[in-house]
Formats: structure tokens, C-alpha cells, sequence
């Protein structure tokens, strides 16, 4: 085997090199274990209170020393959101149920619910899904609600009944209510006293006469169908409290909205912002009335969107302390503190600092002197090296005489000596052929 030794720089440059890969990765791996993370939300709707109840999280998630900062992208509609989120644009997004591809969305809170109103003016003969036949139906947002008139075309045959649906901007409803260019609108809204508000907003007021809610007497069997829905009853004098409008509790289908993650999103990052979320919403209630819809996720397995691990872990106190979490470093790190410091060594030994060339004991000292031997030039160089090999043979001999421990045994000396006495002989032989030849020669 051939021994390659490296010049002195180039040891000094390897151990750097291997010294500064070792630091990074323990910097990188403290960030990744302890530092803040920055999720981005893609979050959209038609009023913008969607968007301005996640900036008043994200603004008080800032404010906190939290584990998580979220960062807001106002996409404007609730479909644009779920593009953004299933495109891997964003980490996280306010989605509905029903819009967009959620097939690697977890869920981490239910955000709001949101139901669906069909309303017409007041004194419309339009007073139920039959009597939309051969009518134009605003639809407030139709690109998010493509999903709901899918539903209800099929299941009332709407397009053979020659329903028409209209795409009506949020601040052009009441002039299409009143221009009667559409014959009902289709709104899909939580059930807050704002929003309420707003729909009353899009209809003549009148003490007398009243906006039309048209049931939806068929949600039983629409949500059996899409999971994405359920059937609701929207209870009595909800739009108008006297006369109470409706009537009676009123048949409808609900969706719902949440704040959803990535599957590959780390269970701990989203257990802490689920945790955060939960209890920033408490703070923000009499700021936000919408925040108040913010609930715990569906837990169930046969949930419509399974919830994430993380905020599962949340909600079922199976968090994991400082001790449990990190129980393996704990166990590892002296393990791994023992490998550095091995390495350490083994690269202060590669550098050869501090390291004497001959090792002092006797038969590495015997072994040395048969390299001497063979570069001697003259017989007093000889002569010399006998007289150590009697020095280190002596020596010896008194250490087996006291029995001391690391006294070189007898039976080996006695072998190197007789080869170093070889080699004297031949070296003398050699020393006195060549003194011939240049006597012979002079």
C-alpha cells in the first residue's frame, strides 16, 4: 500500500473546507428548528372582507412573537384564491368548498359558512325555482358560483326552462334589480348583519312590500349528491324582522369556507398557526363581527376536506412539548458532539500540528536507526549507532530486570538487534569497497 502524504496547504484547506460545510449546515439547521415562518395567504372576495379580516390576523400575528407571519395576497374573488393556492403560488388560502382544484388542500380552521340566496324584488309572481322558468337571474360573482348553477341546473333542469344567468357586479345589483334586467338575484353571503344589510341594499324598501326569498326545496338532494354543500334552513324573518321576511324558516344550501394549507406544509409551523389563528380571533371579534365564524376544522375522517395533522394535533391537545418534540437531539446530541469532537481530532492528526516526527519508544527508535544505517557514509557514523543499539538494549534489559510493564520482551530485541547488526556488517562491507575503489583509483 502506498502512502500519499498531502502537502501542509492543501490539508489546511480540506479541514477548512470541511470545517465551514459543518458550521452552515448546524446554522441552517438551528433557522430551520428555530426561526419564524413566513406563510403566504391568497385570499379573495367580491366585497373585500375576506381579505381585510386575514390583513387584521396577519397584522396581529406581527405584533406577537409568534412562531408564524403570514403574508396577504388579495386576489379579489374566492376563485382566483383557489387558483393561486392549487397553481403552488401561495402556501395557504381562504377557499370555498366548492371552487377551485382542493385536492391538495387540508383544511386548518372553518373560516365562515356561506349560503345561498335567491331573492327577488318585492311583488315578483317569481316565488319559486319553478317560476324562474323563461327568467334572467343575476348572479352576484358567477365565475365563484359556476359550481352552484351547475347544481341547481341539474337537478331543476333550469336550462331547458330557459333560465338565463347574468354575471352582475356588486355595486351594479340594485340598478339591474330596478332597470328589471334581471328578475331575481343569486348571492352567496354569510349570514352577518352586514351582509344583510347589503342584500336589503339591492331592493326598493317599502313598509308593506317585501324582497321574495325563493326556497331551494331540493337541498336535501343536492347536497347528497355534492359534498360540498349541505342543506340549510335560513330561519324565519332573517332578511326583515317585521313583517318577518321569511315567512318561516326557508330551505337553502350552504357552503363553506376555510383557511386551508398544503399537504407538505410542516404538522408544527401549522399547529402553531392554528393556534395563533384561534386565539387572535378572540381578540379581534369586536373589531372584525366577521371573525366571530372562525371555528375549529371538521376533525371526522370522512370529513369533505380532511384537516391538516398539524391543526389536527391543535384541536386534539396531542401537541407535543419541548421534551417530546425533541427527545431524539436530546438523546443524539451528545452522540453527535462526540462524533464532531472525533473528527476534530482526527483533523488536527491530518494537519500532523504539533505531532513529533519519531515516536520516543524503544523499537520504533530500534526501527529508525535501520534507515540511519543504510545513509551512513562513514564507519565512526557506525560505530555511533552501535553504541545507541547498546544504549536501547540495555536500557531494556534493567526494565525486564524490575518487571516493569512496558519493558520490550527479550525475544524480540534480541531479533531486531540481530538485523540491525546485519545491516551494520553489510553497510561496513560496503563503506570499505568503496574506500578501496577510490584508493585504486587515486
Amino acid at each position: 500500500m502506498i502512502s500519499v502524504k498531502l502537502p501542509f496547504w492543501l490539508r489546511i484547506v480540506a479541514v477548512a473546507g470541511v470545517t465551514v460545510l459543518v458550521t452552515a449546515a448546524g446554522l441552517l439547521a438551528y433557522r430551520y428548528y428555530n426561526g419564524q415562518a413566513t406563510l403566504t395567504v391568497a385570499v379573495g372576495s367580491i366585497d373585500g372582507e375576506a381579505a381585510k379580516a386575514m390583513s387584521a390576523i396577519a397584522s396581529r400575528l406581527a405584533a406577537t412573537s409568534g412562531a408564524v407571519r403570514l403574508r396577504i395576497v388579495d386576489t379579489a374573488t374566492a376563485a382566483e384564491a383557489a387558483l393561486q393556492f392549487s397553481s403552488g403560488k401561495v402556501d395557504l388560502a381562504v377557499v370555498r368548498g366548492d371552487v377551485g382544484d382542493l385536492s391538495d388542500a387540508q383544511a386548518v380552521v372553518l373560516f365562515s359558512h356561506v349560503v345561498v340566496l335567491i331573492v327577488a324584488p318585492p311583488g315578483s309572481p317569481v316565488v319559486s325555482m319553478d317560476k324562474l322558468r323563461g327568467h334572467t337571474v343575476g348572479v352576484v360573482g358567477k365565475d365563484t358560483n359556476a359550481a352552484i348553477l351547475d347544481v341547481l341546473n341539474k337537478q331543476y333542469d333550469l336550462a331547458r326552462g330557459k333560465v338565463v344567468f347574468k354575471d352582475v357586479a356588486l355595486t351594479d345589483a340594485r340598478r339591474a334589480v330596478e332597470s328589471k334586467e334581471v328578475s331575481a338575484l343569486l348571492v352567496v353571503m354569510p349570514l352577518t348583519q352586514k351582509y344583510l344589510s347589503l342584500l336589503k341594499g339591492f331592493f326598493p324598501q317599502s313598509p308593506k312590500l317585501s324582497p321574495v326569498l325563493i326556497s331551494i326545496d331540493s337541498a336535501g338532494a343536492i347536497a347528497d349528491a355534492a359534498r360540498a354543500y349541505e342543506s340549510f334552513d335560513v330561519p324565519k324573518g332573517t332578511l326583515r324582522g317585521f313583517p318577518p321576511v321569511p315567512d318561516d324558516d326557508l330551505t337553502t344550501l350552504r357552503a363553506s369556507m376555510y383557511l386551508v394549507a398544503h399537504k407538505k406544509l410542516s404538522a408544527d409551523v401549522i399547529a402553531s398557526l392554528t393556534e395563533s389563528v384561534m386565539k387572535v380571533r378572540r381578540e379581534l371579534l369586536g373589531e372584525m363581527p366577521l371573525l366571530a365564524e372562525i371555528s375549529a376544522a371538521d376533525t371526522d375522517a370522512d370529513a369533505y376536506l380532511p384537516v391538516h395533522p398539524g391543526a389536527a394535533a391543535f384541536y386534539n391537545g396531542t401537541q407535543q412539548g419541548f421534551v417530546d418534540k425533541y427527545s431524539n437531539y436530546i438523546y443524539l446530541g451528545p452522540m453527535l458532539l462526540g462524533g464532531i469532537a472525533s473528527v476534530l481530532a482526527a483533523g488536527w492528526k491530518f494537519l500532523g500540528i504539533g505531532q513529533p516526527e519519531i515516536v520516543g519508544g524503544p523499537l520504533d527508535s530500534l526501527y529508525a536507526l535501520s534507515r540511519r544505517i543504510r545513509s551512513v557514509s562513514t564507519e565512526a557514523e557506525l560505530s555511533g549507532i552501535e553504541d545507541e543499539i547498546d544504549d536501547i538494549l540495555r536500557t531494556e534489559r534493567i526494565k525486564t530486570e524490575r518487571d516493569e510493564q512496558n519493558a520490550v520482551d527479550a525475544a524480540t530485541l534480541n531479533v531486531i538487534a540481530h538485523r540491525l547488526e546485519n545491516l551494520i556488517h553489510d553497510r561496513r562491507i560496503l563503506l570499505a569497497t568503496k574506500s578501496a575503489a577510490v584508493a585504486g583509483l587515486g
